[in-house]
């Protein structure tokens, strides 16, 4: 196997002025209804963009309660089928539906019609969530780690009957399906999905972030593919590794990084130091986002100087340079970022992915250009 599937990623952002650490503080934005409205003219301006370019596939990520501005795309399924009916090939992914905010049942409907209704464009995957705003309030545990947890692999146990079966029946702690009724003069026994997905077996992704043991195993158990972002060496290799044996044990012989994608986020330039000199607003307002959701291991003072702008300039912070230097960033010229995947490709002889990111504030044209730049220097040395 080697690299052949090239993808980009979009979270919904539509953040892309007074960027970085000097700029405004996440919770200080605000957007109009217009403005937010507009990430789905983003997200076509970029499909449309990736299909003329040769990429496979264009991911976004499902989230809510955002007047900030940085994921406005609330539904991913109602989205790809706009995206694929305005072009003509790309294939659409799911990155990710928060499944503790969805009835299994309902998900399964609404993937299968878009599966039917595109020809199987788009591409199915799940995930647990992390802000707290949006799934406890559509009332599901999130500040409870291991209640999320358990909901969510219950309700993939149903998605995977449902999206599979032609009738099934599940009774556990949460879901007890069908309900026990009388229909049409028999007693309900087993649900059928109408109609299920035509496009079978069903691929289900995930986002492996953490390396939980536990997590990893259900996956493997499970066939759910995964996507590796931004995780640097040791711990990468280290995860993969886990999921590769822990597969095996599962009767699934895998080579080391199949069934995974890798994800990256990157910055093209002439040099690397200009690269990283271009792209550090957008390595800053990303921390500025992510880093009091959590999402970042920072120390308590760290976070709170992340948020505030008369701090930060004192305040030991992680660095685009450290982050350049793990490989989580690419940053450079295309031939250093093509010859840095070439050595990944043959370290990974499984992995097939490779998903790009949209840095949250990178405007669009910035991301546009730079998707040119990966598609017009580094892909042609891996796609023949």
């Amino acid at each position: 196997m080697a690299f052949k599937n090239f993808s980009a990623s979009y979270a919904g952002h539509v953040v892309d002025d007074n960027l970085g650490l000097e700029g405004m503080p996440a919770n200080d934005r605000r957007y109009s209804n217009e403005n937010l409205a507009q990430a789905f003219d983003w997200a076509l301006n970029f499909s449309t963009h990736l299909e003329d370019l040769g990429y496979d596939e264009f991911w976004m990520a499902e989230h809510h309660f955002q007047p900030e501005g940085y994921e406005c795309i609330p539904n991913l399924l109602m989205l790809s089928l706009y995206l694929a009916n305005n072009t003509k090939r790309l294939k659409f992914g799911c990155g990710f539906n928060i499944t503790p905010m969805w009835h299994p049942l309902r998900l399964a409907e609404d993937f299968a019609m878009a599966d039917i209704l595109t020809n199987g464009r788009v591409i199915f995957g799940v995930g647990r969530g992390y802000h707290s705003r949006e799934v406890e309030t559509f009332g599901s545990p999130m500040l409870d780690g291991d209640a999320n947890r358990e909901l969510f692999e219950e309700q993939v146990e149903v998605l995977i009957k449902a999206l599979s079966e032609e009738s099934f029946s599940h009774q556990g702690k949460h879901y007890k399906i069908p309900a026990d009724v009388e229909y049409r003069g028999y007693q309900l026994k087993e649900l059928s999905v109408v109609p299920r997905p035509l496009n079978q077996p069903v691929d289900i992704w995930q986002p492996l972030v953490s390396g939980n043991p536990r997590g990893i195993d259900f996956m493997a158990k499970k066939g759910i593919k995964a996507l590796v972002a931004n995780t640097p060496e040791p711990i990468r290799e280290e995860r993969l590794s886990t999921y590769q044996k822990t597969a095996q044990e599962y009767g699934r012989n895998l080579q080391l990084g199949e069934d995974i994608a890798f994800g990256y986020r990157f910055f093209i330039g002439d040099t690397k130091e200009k690269a990283i000199e271009e792209a550090k607003p957008y390595f800053e307002e990303a921390m500025k986002f992510a880093a009091p959701l959590g999402l970042m291991q920072l120390r308590p003072e760290q976070i709170s100087a992340v948020g505030n702008r008369a701090m930060a300039p004192f305040t030991d912070l992680p660095s685009l340079e450290a982050a350049v230097e793990n490989n989580v960033w690419l940053c450079g010229s295309a031939e250093s970022i093509a010859e840095h995947l070439k050595e990944v490709e043959a370290k990974y002889p499984g992995v097939e992915r490779v998903n790009l990111g949209a840095v949250m504030g990178m405007p669009q044209e910035v991301f546009k250009d730079q998707l040119t730049k990966f598609a017009e220097g580094v892909m042609p040395a891996f796609k023949s």
